[in-house]
């Protein structure tokens, strides 16, 4: 084995780790999410980043963004849109300046929601961090994310 073979080897290692590490903590916030407030993880994140926009010139994010900041493709990103609003926690409008856009915001029903669900998402976020930072794999991982010293 080369040196090079090594590196691949503990680069794929890391990896496979870091995936490991995002699973764990995306299925503990996706349970705490659904069973408190009937939210995935990304209905939740679309509110979030949605509701981080603010109005007049620039403040809103045309779809196309919407799912570059949730990451996830553009049809995916309008079911979702589409599913929020059905339920009354979005609305869509049309762009003033440039009727091809269409820009997302989140109704009063989906602040108060967002806002109900934040402290479960934090919560689950940090007990899915501590069990994971007991893991002699994932402990650096933890660390690095949380900021904390190895």
């Amino acid at each position: 084995m080369t040196a090079t073979d090594g590196a691949l080897t503990a680069l794929s290692q890391g990896w496979c780790a870091l995936s490991l590490l995002h699973g764990r903590i995306e299925t503990h916030i996706e349970r705490a999410l659904q069973a408190g407030h009937g939210l995935s993880v990304r209905e939740y994140s679309l509110l979030d980043v949605l509701s981080r926009q603010h109005s007049g010139p620039g403040g809103h994010l045309r779809m196309h963004q919407v799912a570059d900041s949730v990451v996830l493709s553009q049809s995916a990103t309008t079911r979702l849109v589409t599913r929020l609003e059905d339920r009354g926690l979005l609305s869509r409008y049309l762009c003033d300046t440039d009727r091809r856009g269409i820009y997302t915001d989140v109704t009063e029903a989906g602040l108060t929601l967002l806002a109900s669900a934040r402290p479960t998402n934090d919560r689950a976020l940090r007990e899915a961090l501590d069990t994971a930072s007991a893991n002699p794999e994932l402990a650096p991982l933890v660390a690095a994310v949380t900021g904390a010293a190895s």
